[in-house]
């Protein structure tokens, strides 16, 4: 984790072309696991919708796991960072009901190229409890596709995580960093069996709390143990639809008791129903035959922790994960943060090019207006002759060809800072005008104005 920034040095106002990219970042080396909890348990659930009520941001999206909770916004050009910073810690603050300067105090901001760099890390699993773990891609993915779905996913973001998710791929295919699949969840389990020296996962009873995404994952992981016996219970009601699609059994809360009592396993991957008390376990417990162990992987706990001083009863955390997670060799890792790092150096390079986007496609819709009027007096002298046909094909291969130098001159001077002086080129040289400003969410179509040049063509 980078070091936190003195709010001071936070960039006041976005580059008058280009929005920037904020993230505000919790994880459980800086917050705690338990302030981590406090944030999703809260009266409203954080959502990309609830943080986009502030004007300033033009998108949002939210990472949330075991170990972290991020925030990352798109902030409009021309927009004040410094004030959307402030807004979204009060948002943050108003549903989950920690105060403004304990959340000020708990998250690190970063702003810029230190964003990509970030994720692109976290994408890797290398700023995971268990290094290289699979999971947290997936959960990158996921958190994409709900700022997509509830219409928060700016181009900037979608961007972001997309290329977050190549990262971690790359890194993958490149390293052995997470070579043996490790994950939370697989790291937990196997913590779990080591209680049961006489029996493997394949023969043992388990009882899952949840149906989220940390309760699939568990699932998935369970069925490549070859574990058959795999029961879902839910708060919320969904655990038929969710354990039926699995191939699992599913609880309904007058048969959770019975199924606690022959449970070998028990997994928390809930976290936003009630907690299982201390007396209620007892209870299930009596007349057991044999060692529970509880996993609770859940950053609201599922359950009491008083459950581990309950005779026959075992409960591994996620500090339990974090402590019994192997080191990776560091020549691994060095090659893995090298190759993060590499690719948010061409994330932001890309970024910094896609902002005079607008004026190659201004210089290409003028060459087109060129091409085109020039073929309608052809087509008037020869009319739809072999001709003609042979005289357009020629021509739009010399405006291709034409456009080539121009298109990869102007990315070079926007990677330079310097496509003002192109867009200054394009007015001189054609009449062209185009305000890279109006323009600065790829999405929109760029206009530009004609002058006399393209006029007279």
């Amino acid at each position: 984790m980078s070091q936190r920034p003195d709010p001071s040095d936070f960039a006041p106002s976005c580059s008058g072309t280009r929005p920037v990219l904020l993230a505000l970042v919790a994880t459980h080396r800086i917050a705690g696991l338990d302030f981590l909890a406090r944030l999703c348990s809260g009266p409203v659930r954080i959502t990309p919708a609830v943080l986009a009520g502030s004007p300033a941001v033009s998108g949002a999206a939210v990472l949330a796991t075991c170990n972290r909770f991020e925030i990352y916004c798109e902030v409009s050009p021309g927009q004040d960072a410094a004030g959307a910073r402030r807004a979204v810690t009060a948002i943050i603050s108003d549903c989950s009901g920690v105060p403004e300067p304990d959340i000020a105090s708990a998250f690190v901001c970063l702003t810029g190229p230190a964003v990509a760099e970030h994720l692109f890390a976290v994408g890797a699993g290398l700023d995971s409890a268990v290094l290289g773990e699979r999971e947290i891609a997936g959960q990158i993915r996921r958190s994409l596709t709900e700022a997509q779905e509830s219409d928060n996913a700016s181009g900037g973001l979608t961007r972001l995580f997309q290329a977050a998710s190549r990262a971690a791929r790359e890194v993958g295919a490149q390293t052995a960093l997470g070579g043996a699949g490790r994950s939370v969840v697989s790291l937990a389990l196997e913590l779990a069996a080591d209680r049961f020296p006489r029996k493997d996962l394949s023969e043992m009873s388990v009882v899952v709390f949840g149906t989220g995404a940390y309760a699939g994952c568990t699932m998935a992981q369970l069925r490549a143990e070859n574990c058959p016996d795999v029961s879902v219970f839910s708060w919320s009601g969904r655990a038929e639809a969710f354990a039926s699609a699995r191939g699992a059994a599913w609880l309904t809360p007058a048969q959770l008791p019975a199924a606690i009592r022959r449970a070998d396993v028990v997994i928390g991957c809930s976290g936003r129903g009630r907690h299982v008390r201390t007396s209620t376990f007892r209870d299930f417990r009596q007349g057991a035959a044999g060692p529970l162990v509880v996993i609770d992987l859940a950053l609201s706990h599922d359950f009491d922790t008083g459950i581990a001083a309950l005779p026959g009863i075992e409960l591994i955390t996620l500090e339990s994960v974090r402590l019994a997670a192997p080191p990776e060799h560091s020549e691994v890792l060095r090659r893995a943060h090298q190759l993060a790092r590499q690719a948010a150096h061409r994330f932001e390079e890309e970024q910094r090019t896609r902002v005079i986007d607008p004026a190659i496609v201004a210089l290409r819709r003028h060459m087109q207006q060129v091409l085109t009027a020039e073929m309608q007096r052809v087509k008037a002298q020869h009319g739809g002759t072999d001709t003609a046909e042979a005289v357009e094909f020629a021509l739009r291969r010399v405006v291709r060809q034409l456009m080539h130098v121009p298109t990869s001159r102007a990315r070079e001077l926007a990677a330079a800072g310097r496509q003002d002086d192109y867009t200054a080129a394009l007015e001189a040289l054609y009449g062209l005008t185009v305000d890279l400003a109006a323009h600065a969410d790829p999405g929109q179509q760029p206009q530009s104005r004609t002058g006399s040049a393209a006029k007279s063509a």
